[in-house]
């Protein structure tokens, strides 16, 4: 069976993973919101007033953080190996595009391993250049990509 020069033998779209959805998002600032306003009100009115700010500050500070971590949760990296191409394009949380393009012969992927933790990092570096892929994946997901993607590299090499 022969392969097109340009046409994929592997693509893959790497996202963050978030644990709390928009529903858990919601469910969150609610609870806590109520549980600010009560003991922040309780604080006011027995005139412990800067306590009952400090609530309010708590808040703001959970709604921020929970607001960038989400902001973050929208960047992305989209991975496609051909015969001729090996494409990495990384989407920042602003919607900016980088694209790396590598000739996949002489790509070569480049994996980090710790005993304990096990993969800590994975890059793709050819012909002097290179770029980091799956930086913000949690373990399970760096080795499952880490597999599949060494094994279209393989693929690509071995069909000359």
């Amino acid at each position: 069976m022969d392969v097109s020069e340009d046409q994929p033998v592997f693509a893959a779209e790497l996202t963050p993973y978030r644990s709390l959805g928009k529903t858990g998002f919601h469910v969150v600032l609610v609870l806590t919101g109520g549980v600010c306003l009560l003991y922040g009100g309780f604080f006011l009115i027995t005139g412990a007033y800067p306590i009952g700010f400090f609530f309010g500050l708590d808040f703001l500070g959970l709604y921020i953080a929970l607001k960038m971590s989400y902001r973050a949760g929208r960047a992305r990296e989209e991975v496609t190996v051909s015969r001729s191409n090996l494409s990495i394009r990384k989407f920042s949380p602003a919607g900016r595009m980088v694209e790396h393009r590598f000739n996949p012969f002489w790509a070569r992927f480049n994996v980090s391993r710790h005993e304990e933790f096990g993969i800590t990092s994975m890059s793709v570096t050819g012909e002097g250049r290179g770029t980091d892929i799956g930086s913000f994946l949690n373990p399970d997901d760096r080795e499952s990509f880490a597999k599949a993607f060494r094994r279209a590299l393989a693929t690509v090499k071995q069909r000359i």
